[in-house]
């Protein structure tokens, strides 16, 4: 399911609602929230950003833009690659969940951004950003940071959610100067 205000996409809104939707309150739905689960998650998270930081970095319509979906590859990229280092070193093997509708929000998200141009496309990038920032912050501090079993993956999210906070306030202020 995907959502359109003022002709871009919302995707990050779905991505919460998916990611929500993962609460151990949600078994009759078969999803299985555990360390596995949520690593895949997260690492989830972090390589769509990558992959749409660096659409931006090629379609910006200013070097602003495209410096900024530079860093958001770079920085996401990093927190990946700590996340894995992390899963290696932990032995755990991320396990996405069945059906996961994130990765059709994702698709969409993608498909919808390589279809603008221009100043439209930096509007939509800037959107998707500020939104999806704001639901994966928002999905890890009420569902997946509480049901984190590891304390060191724990950790791990904990010191990485100001980046994702600062991800988020800078698309927001570069989209409200676009405005």
């Amino acid at each position: 399911m995907s959502v359109y205000k003022s002709g871009s996409i919302a995707a990050a809104v779905c991505v919460g609602l998916a990611l929500v939707s993962f609460a151990p309150t949600a078994s009759a739905q078969g999803a299985k929230l555990d360390d596995p689960t949520i690593v895949a998650i997260f690492d989830a998270a972090n390589t769509w950003d990558i992959e749409t930081g660096k659409l931006a970095e090629t379609k910006g319509s200013t070097k602003d833009i495209r410096e900024f979906g530079a860093m958001l590859a770079r920085d996401h990229a990093m927190v990946r690659g700590q996340g894995r280092d992390l899963a290696k070193k932990l032995g755990v093997t991320p396990t996405p969940p069945k059906n996961f509708g994130m990765a059709k929000d994702h698709e969409a998200a993608v498909a919808m951004l390589k279809g603008k141009s221009g100043k439209e496309f930096d509007k939509a990038f800037l959107a998707h950003e500020v939104a999806y920032h704001k639901a994966v912050i928002d999905a890890v501090g009420t569902t997946l940071l509480p049901a984190l079993k590891n304390q060191e993956v724990k950790d791990l999210v904990t010191k990485i959610a100001p980046a994702f906070k600062a991800h988020e306030d800078a698309a927001q202020m570069k989209l409200d100067a676009l405005k």
